[in-house]
């Protein structure tokens, strides 16, 4: 029955711009400012919700605009809903919006903050408690090597374990760089994300070539266009590495696919292609297929990576963390969140909700 206390108030959604710390150059583009969208959810009961669409549209076809604009358009259907029918709301809105994918995620995220602060609970808790803590890879994008082997030596200095690399930009110019890093944290295992960058056959030829160099990669990302489904199976198949589909998914559905032609190991959720809701089916359908788990994000800044924290530490079996993208940042626009212990966001300090608000805001705790 629908609580008077727990019923949407207002919605307010406004964008939310961070400069880069220095450019973010990937195989399908590059970045040198984040231009998110802010949300804000009130309850009757005077609750806040907050959550972040992060926009990119070389992946989603979104925009900080059409974010804004489709949650605009939102705003009638969700007034006066009671915030305890979260997973009721979450499908109306994909049925109404099913390719604004970063748009719902971000409403997503804010109605379940403001949800189980109402409850009094932790997120992590409430996507299962089956850990409070996470421990994060460090990327490196597509730089010259003199810049990679000093990012490296930089990023294995904070006790960090794992390091993705940036490639797709060439073989010889993606073998250098990766030499580079290894130089540089000679003890970090090496993970590589194309970002669509190659072809199949490419993508064969640069994991040996690496091979004989010596580098063995802990995980391929990526590695072809997320159309060619056939071609990320022939890497899964000949490349003799962990292969993890990224943009390939957006859905439990595209996991069924992959699980059908055994075209891949692992399985990158990042929400602001699925939504919250859509990717806790992603994960169930991997682990039903035996496909193992990778969190990752956009160009996030500590709110929604908070979240994606919670979401995996408390879901549990996720062997690929990727949440480093607060750190490009030049400004951290928010207090809360995890703690951070070199590579380990923890978490078991918060009380509610995601536990993330804006700077100079309430929290949006319930009194």
């Amino acid at each position: 029955m629908s609580s008077p206390a727990t019923r949407i108030l207002s919605l307010d959604f406004e964008p939310l711009d961070i400069p880069l710390m220095e450019p973010f150059v990937i195989a399908i583009g590059r970045l040198e400012h984040v231009r998110n969208v802010l949300i804000t959810v009130t309850l009757e009961n005077g609750v806040i919700g907050y959550g972040e669409a992060a926009p990119l549209e070389p992946i989603n076809g979104e925009n900080q605009a059409t974010v804004l604009a489709t949650l605009q358009s939102l705003s009638p259907v969700l007034a006066g809903r009671d915030v305890m029918e979260w997973r009721r709301l979450s499908r109306e809105l994909a049925g109404l919006f099913s390719m604004q994918a970063a748009a719902r995620a971000g409403l997503e995220m804010a109605l379940l903050d403001a949800a189980t602060k109402c409850m009094r609970v932790p997120l992590y808790q409430f996507f299962g408690g089956m850990g409070d803590r996470v421990e994060t890879d460090i990327s490196i994008p597509i730089v010259e090597p003199d810049r990679a082997r000093e990012l490296a030596q930089g990023i294995t200095a904070q006790g960090v374990r794992f390091i993705k690399i940036k490639v797709g930009s060439g073989l010889d110019a993606d073998i250098a760089r990766t030499l580079a890093v290894r130089e540089g944290a000679p003890g970090c295992e090496i993970q590589l994300d194309a970002n669509q960058g190659y072809s199949a056959p490419e993508a064969v030829e640069l994991l040996r070539e690496l091979r004989g160099q010596g580098i063995r990669v802990r995980l391929f990302e990526q590695p072809v266009p997320k159309h060619d489904r056939l071609g990320l199976k022939f890497v899964t198949e000949q490349g003799r590495v962990p292969v993890a589909a990224d943009e390939t998914v957006f859905g439990a559905s595209d996991v069924l696919d992959l699980a059908h032609l055994g075209a891949a190991n692992v399985v990158n959720i990042k929400l602001m292609k699925s939504g919250l809701v859509e990717g806790m089916d992603i994960a169930a359908v991997c682990r039903a297929a035996n496909i193992r788990l990778m969190i990752g994000g956009m160009i996030e800044s500590k709110l929604a990576m908070c979240c994606s924290a919670h979401f995996a530490a408390g879901n549990g079996g996720f062997d690929y963390i990727d949440l480093d993208t607060p750190l490009l940042l030049a400004e951290d626009p928010f207090e809360g969140g995890y703690r951070v212990e070199g590579p380990i966001y923890h978490l078991s300090h918060i009380e509610a909700g995601i536990g993330c608000w804006p700077k100079g805001r309430p929290s949006g705790m319930l009194g």
